[in-house]
This record gives C-alpha cells, structure tokens and sequence, in this order.
C-alpha cells in the first residue's frame, strides 16, 4: 500500500480570480509576482493571449490583454537571464503549432527571438532552465494525433533562445506530450505524460539524467496513477506531483511527495482544491500554489499549502 501523511490544510485565497477561468496556460515566478499567460476556454474559441501577474494570489493585473504571440495553449514558459519567455504551443480553434520563442522584460511589450527554433513546432512539450540554459522535451507535433511520428522523445537547448542545440534525438524514454520535467538534487528529471487521441496511454514512469543526455530510470510506476495534464514542483527538498488526469479516472486532485523519485508518499488535507488538471502551480513565498485548471468546470480559484519547517 502506497505511503500516506496527513497534512495541513490547503487555503482558499481567491474563489474568483479577475482572469476569465481557463486551464493550459502557461506560469511562471518573475519579478516576485506569480504570473499566468494565455491558456484554453473550449476547443472552438480563439486561446486567450492575456498576460496577468499577482504578488500575493488575491490582486491580480492585467499587464496586456492581447499579446503578440498567438499560440498561447500549452506553450513552454521560463524566467531565464532577467526576462519571460514563451516557446512553442498551439493556435485555436484547431492544431496549428508553433517553434517560435518569444520573450518579455515586464509582460507587456514581447520580443520575437526566433521565428524558427529548430526543434519543429510543438505542443504539450516538457521545459526547465538548468545549466544556465533553457531546455525543452519531447511533446507532439499534433495535438489531436499522437503517433510515432507526431509524439517526440527529443531534447533540446539554448543559452538565448535563438540558437538551439539538439542534446539527443532519442532520450531513452518513450514518445509522450504533457509530461512534467523539473530539477531537483542537480538533475533534470521527467515523468509522466504518454499518449492522448487515439488511443490514452499516460505513464507514471520516472527518469533523471545529469546531462540532458544519458538519462536513468529511476521508476517504471511510481505509486500515483497514470497521468497527464499535471503539475510538479520542488518543495521542501521534496519532488512534487499535483492532480491531472487520465482517461480512465477522470481528474485527480491527489498530491504525492519523493526525495528520490523512487519512493513516493500521499499528502491528504481535510480541505483542498477539486480534483482538476491542466492547473498552474508555483512555489513562491514559501508555499505551493494551485491556480485555475480544468474543475468541471474551468475555474480561476488560486489556493495555497504552507508546510512547516521540518513537518515532513
């Protein structure tokens, strides 16, 4: 049986934040303020290209409502070298993608960095920063088709934006979009994701590399469920996996833990957020935060779990 701990309970800053409810958009901290870029409303509707910034959950500002790029669903985000930056992603209505790389000083004004990127135009991709560079990993070339031709296993980085360096065609893991990558313990790590239309096939494997290269299974099934659409985040010298979903259960709104991406424990709250997925999550002013997703329905809730020093 998979470990559980109690923990403290989540908390509810906001209901209603002022951006319209939507999941897929991209994150990140910057400037001290939590922001959110874009995202998705139906698959019929233009993506929102709205960028909204808070330092502290509640107030929220709108720093420009209509953005230049247009391929604002599951785009990759990063605060890299004192800027924003917004790669790759997908145009709505439909499945166009794009691999251009985007980048902003106060989410305003946005500078086009590359028109082509190298890696060929994507969505659902994983990314970090690590090594003093920006990474990107894997994803598909269709969002409505995966196959061994749309779905990627390839990784890629850049220390500007506009020269990218192909690190490795093949990285051992399988094909997958909407997987998490983060770096914790100075690797950079993936997990989860897999395969959405025709057939869903998420994974909850876990893999770790040191060089972007060569990378070493740590986990063929990590104790939560097959997943995709989640988030990760590094917390209390923890790595931590947070809802999702999958076609089989629907949305999860579980939280799990691990020091070493083999071992996992279940974190329970009496109170915390619906099950959802495609979410935002943060680490910022020592806590982790949870904004909008899809909750049946799309919601701009932001919530936040502050663990004690030394709790766990």
């Amino acid at each position: 049986m998979p470990h559980t701990e109690a923990g403290p309970d989540w908390e509810l800053v906001t209901e209603a934040a002022p951006w319209q409810p939507r999941d897929s958009q991209g994150e990140l901290v910057y400037d001290d303020h939590m922001w959110i870029f874009g995202g998705w409303f139906t698959p019929q509707i233009a993506n929102p290209r709205d960028v909204w910034k808070s330092p502290d959950g509640k107030n929220w500002t709108c720093t420009v409502e209509v953005a230049p790029w247009e391929h604002g669903d599951l785009p990759a985000t990063m605060a890299y070298k004192g800027k924003m930056w917004l790669m790759g992603g997908r145009k709505l209505p439909g499945a166009e993608n794009s691999n251009k790389v985007w980048s902003s000083v106060d989410g305003t004004a946005w500078q086009l960095e590359s028109e082509d990127a190298g890696w060929c135009p994507r969505v659902g991709h994983s990314f970090v920063v690590w090594q003093d560079r920006m990474w990107i990993l894997g994803g598909t070339e269709n969002f409505y088709d995966d196959n061994e031709l749309t779905l990627k296993n390839d990784v890629w980085s850049s220390a500007d934006g506009k020269n990218w360096r192909l690190e490795t065609e093949d990285a051992g893991w399988s094909k997958r979009r909407d997987a998490q990558a983060v770096i914790f313990d100075d690797k950079l790590w993936i997990m989860g994701g897999g395969h959405w239309r025709p057939e869903t096939i998420p994974r909850n494997d876990v893999w770790c590399t040191e060089d972007g290269i060569n990378w070493t299974q740590v986990s063929t099934a990590a104790e939560w469920q097959q997943r995709m659409w989640f988030s990760l985040v590094v917390y209390r010298d923890r790595m931590w996996v947070l809802g999702g979903w999958s076609r089989k259960d629907g949305n999860y709104g579980d939280v799990w833990y691990s020091k070493d991406g083999e071992h996992w424990t279940q974190l329970t709250s009496n109170v915390i957020w619906k099950e959802r997925h495609e979410h935002s999550a943060y680490v910022f002013r020592d806590k982790i935060w949870v904004a909008g997703g899809h909750a049946e329905p799309l919601n701009s809730e932001v919530w936040s779990l502050e663990i004690p020093e030394g709790r766990l």
